[in-house]
């Protein structure tokens, strides 16, 4: 069974960085995208960063791009999200998700939260102005 652990949340300056971490384990860490989505309060859930598998790519969301950075460390079953340049619009709860992906399998939206069946527990991000 797929579980996903995130860390290195905390409380940051408007400006600042930090960076999350988001260790996988129970599966084939390569056969998976791994995906960041956010959560502010009293709103949806929405998309962040994707890293694909199979020389998929990285992807980020418009408001992120340029500041986000996602990497996969494979030897270590983790996925990174640096983030830089930090606002206080990106205060949120940041959960990592992932789904297994068949390399010649169907497509599917990277950017959906329904694309994704697995779930970390999140891990809280306040920026302050």
């Amino acid at each position: 069974q797929v579980r996903l652990v995130e860390s290195g949340g905390g409380l940051v300056q408007a400006g600042g960085s930090l960076r999350l971490s988001c260790v996988f384990s129970g599966s084939t860490f390569g056969d998976y995208a791994i995906a960041w989505f956010r959560q502010a309060k009293g709103q949806e859930r929405e998309f962040v960063a994707v890293s694909r598998p199979f020389g998929g790519g990285t992807y980020y969301a418009d408001s992120v791009r340029d500041r986000f950075t996602i990497s996969r460390e494979n030897a270590k079953y983790t996925v990174n999200l640096q983030m830089n340049s930090l606002k206080p619009e990106d205060t949120a709860v940041y959960y990592c998700a992932a789904r297994r992906v068949q390399l010649f399998g169907a497509g599917y939206d990277y950017a959906s939260q329904t694309s994704y069946d697995n779930w970390g527990q999140g891990t809280q991000i306040i920026v302050s102005s």
